[in-house]
């Protein structure tokens, strides 16, 4: 579609192919959250509750790499300003099983939760990761700030939109 406006109305298009975008201000709940989120709020639960357990969607061992708001903010502008006409990738390659995202969230929170794998419920797919290799070469640049670096702001975010809102209580 990109290339038809740009052939027949001279409108320059730029694409980036967002991968897994979290962070403050995102959705934390109902359903349509990221992972991050979801399991941020989840910790938070169970860490407030006293429960100490965390139900976690599959086996925990599907592959999912997660980009911090700041980064996907400057990674838009940079292709937004570059003469780059292709798609690119705009996503963290920083790898990670959502059993190691949950070990960073409570490390954050400084508990250990009895883990509860629901096998019924979504996984999506096993594995999915941002292949830079394009970004990289075109603008010389990729997102750079760490899932712990992001996790820790986000999760702080999120505990205190639930302590507004009577979600948990301290």
């Amino acid at each position: 579609m990109c290339r038809h406006f740009e052939e027949d109305y001279g409108l320059q298009c730029r694409v980036a192919r967002y991968h897994n975008v979290y962070g403050p201000l995102g959705t934390w709940t109902g359903g349509r959250e990221k992972a991050p989120a979801a399991i941020c709020r989840k910790v938070l639960e169970a860490k407030h509750s006293g429960k100490h357990e965390i139900e976690i969607w599959g086996d925990g061992k599907q592959t999912r790499s997660f980009m911090y708001i700041d980064d996907c903010v400057f990674g838009t502008r940079t292709i937004a300003e570059s003469d780059i006409l292709e798609p690119l990738n705009l996503g963290s390659n920083e790898l990670v099983t959502i059993n190691q995202l949950v070990d960073i969230a409570e490390d954050i929170a400084g508990v250990k939760l009895k883990r509860n794998y629901n096998l019924g419920a979504p996984k999506g797919v096993n594995g999915r990761n941002s292949d830079n290799t394009l970004i990289l070469e075109k603008l010389g640049w990729e997102p750079s700030i760490r899932l712990r670096e992001g996790l820790e702001k986000t999760y702080h975010w999120i505990e205190s939109e639930m302590l507004k809102v009577g979600a948990v209580t301290v």
